[in-house]
């Protein structure tokens, strides 16, 4: 099985629960006070919604699909649009392998740098297209 066929299952044994989304959030705004605050008028229903789409993304362009909503992604956060400066990515990966641990009963640290691995060139376009 491929290293995104595993996330992917992955995935979906933890995104079932709406929990897992709360989750996320939780644990991201906690990881820095500035993104906290970037979240400060935000609706987060509908964030959750826009994340669970996000993450389905990532997974997706590493098991084929066209970069097209990666780069639509990358052009939306860019400085020019919502200005999510590349280094809070680290802060975002971290807090959703944190919420992956607590949510998927079949977590491994190995499945940990399976997931790492696979959305990295994904989460690496994105900030390519932070300055254009």
């Amino acid at each position: 099985m491929s290293d995104a066929d595993l996330v992917f299952q992955s995935y979906g044994r933890s995104c079932s629960n709406a929990v897992f989304f709360e989750d996320f959030y939780t644990i991201f705004m906690g990881k820095s006070s500035d993104v906290s605050a970037m979240f400060a008028n935000t609706n987060m229903e509908s964030q959750r919604a826009l994340l669970r789409s996000g993450i389905l993304w990532l997974v997706m362009h590493a098991r084929g699909l066209p970069d097209t909503k990666i780069r639509a992604l990358g052009e939306s956060h860019s400085k020019k649009k919502m200005n999510i400066k590349p280094m809070y990515y680290s802060l975002w990966l971290d807090a959703l392998m944190e919420t992956l641990s607590r949510h998927d009963p079949k977590w491994t640290s190995e499945l940990e740098q399976v997931w790492r691995r696979t959305l990295r060139p994904s989460i690496d376009l994105i900030q390519s297209m932070y300055d254009k």
